[in-house]
């Protein structure tokens, strides 16, 4: 039985922690915040359990579906028939299907054709390696055109990376692409999916298993150091306290590690260094009325300053309307110092010009939440710039959601490499887990 102290009590991290309870070690769990699941974590919204950034769930998430298998608690998925729209020119279109293809209004038949073929052949790749060396827009220009770049991507990967919109790699984009139109009752049905209660049914029913196998979680415990003795793990100091290790999990946000882990390789940290994070200002709405039928709608306006918000309410019935806007941008830009008061007032603004029938009346309540490390700009060739998840460090393993690459950040893949991480923390896996 070995001592493994794990760092974050994200969906990464829990899952990390079950896994090596369940494999028989001494576990600590280690989370600076008042409760578990991190960005999947809840809050009371006026009487509404909601998660504080959106979550949704693909059919491709099988380590979710493998993982609620295990703890009992399958028969809480549900999936809902969704859809996807844009709003451009000032009109709402449906889209994410041939018949919405062929109805919008703004591409060419050449576009829409073009576009149809990409999207396709995206969902059945089997894997990206011969774009690797591509950025987004490349790709995308290669495929569809570089008109159908301009009407369709071009404002959307500006209002989320700015300065960095012409360094997302191409296989990262796609990989997006493939997860959600794979996500599907029909060919003319999107289809995504919740866990009855939200998110923290998972992370509470993990964290209930990890507590029944012996783990100790400690909250309001923030860390503050990995202590290393000759070459190896010692301990973790955290919250004023050591815990003792023969193995270190830590999935905090990397540009945290070189201050936590101070006696890595100079060389290492600079590669820690180099990896660039975006945050999120991501406002909640809750309203009497629905602002379109629509999950996910992506905004294209060149007087509108976000890339799309998220109707929660239409993929988990929640009563009243649930609207995510996510503000993602780099923390250096002036708006990121905006007030929260900003930043509601100027949504709401959008919200209400997107659905002229909703008046400041229809507003019932609003949250704001923040994260400075919520998006790590993937470029091309990433994985070639990631370090390995085992440190030179004996011991210490080190990975945040960038490792997901080209996935993105979903619950599916915290779990799946939380997973591998205790397996070769506790010995079990013959090989170092690598990025997926």
């Amino acid at each position: 039985m070995s001592r493994i102290v794990v760092l974050g009590a994200g969906p990464m991290g829990l899952a990390a922690a079950q896994r090596a309870v369940r494999l028989g070690h001494q576990v600590d769990l280690i989370e600076a915040d008042s409760k578990v699941g991190g960005m999947a974590a809840h809050f009371d919204f006026s009487g509404v359990s909601i998660e504080r950034f959106y979550h949704f769930i693909c059919k491709s998430d099988a380590p979710t579906f493998e993982l609620m298998a295990e703890l009992g608690i399958a028969d809480k998925m549900r999936w809902a028939n969704t859809s996807m729209a844009y709003y451009t020119h000032g009109k709402v279109h449906r889209w994410g299907d041939p018949i919405s293809l062929l109805r919008f209004p703004h591409l060419t038949m050449v576009e829409k054709f073009r576009t149809g073929l990409q999207m396709f052949l995206t969902t059945k790749a089997r894997n990206f390696d011969a774009i690797e060396q591509l950025t987004s827009r490349q790709w995308i220009e290669r495929g569809s055109g570089k008109s159908v770049y301009d009407k369709l991507w071009k404002r959307l990967q500006e209002l989320k990376f700015y300065e960095f919109a012409d360094h997302v790699a191409a296989s990262w984009i796609a990989t997006r692409i493939k997860r959600i139109g794979n996500s599907r009752k029909s060919i003319f049905q999107e289809q995504l999916g919740y866990i009855e209660g939200g998110s923290e049914t998972l992370v509470e029913t993990i964290a209930d298993d990890i507590r029944r196998g012996g783990g100790r979680i400690h909250l309001g415990t923030p860390a503050e150091r990995v202590l290393v003795e000759n070459g190896a793990v010692r301990a973790v100091r955290a919250g004023g306290r050591e815990f003792a290790a023969d193995a270190v999990i830590a999935t905090v946000p990397i540009p945290l590690v070189n201050q936590l882990v101070p006696d890595l390789p100079q060389a290492l940290q600079d590669k820690y260094a180099a990896i660039r994070n975006i945050g999120v200002v991501c406002l909640l709405f809750k309203l009497r009325k629905s602002v379109t039928p629509h999950f996910w709608l992506n905004i294209v306006a060149d007087d509108i300053e976000i890339p799309g918000l998220i109707e929660f309410s239409n993929l988990r019935p929640v009563g009243e309307t649930i609207v995510y806007v996510p503000y993602y941008m780099p923390v250096t830009q002036p708006k990121w110092g905006w007030a929260d008061q900003q930043f509601l007032d100027e949504a709401f603004g959008y919200i209400k010009r997107i659905n002229p029938n909703i008046t400041d009346a229809d507003l019932i309540d609003a949250k704001v939440g923040r994260l400075r490390y919520a998006q790590p700009i993937c470029e091309p060739n990433f994985a070639d710039k990631l370090p390995p998840i085992q440190t030179p460090i004996a011991g210490l393993q080190i990975a945040d959601t960038c490792y997901y690459y080209p996935e993105d950040r979903g619950v599916a893949e915290s779990i799946r490499l939380g997973r591998r991480m205790a397996e070769y923390a506790g010995g079990t896996g013959a090989q170092p887990p690598q990025q997926t």
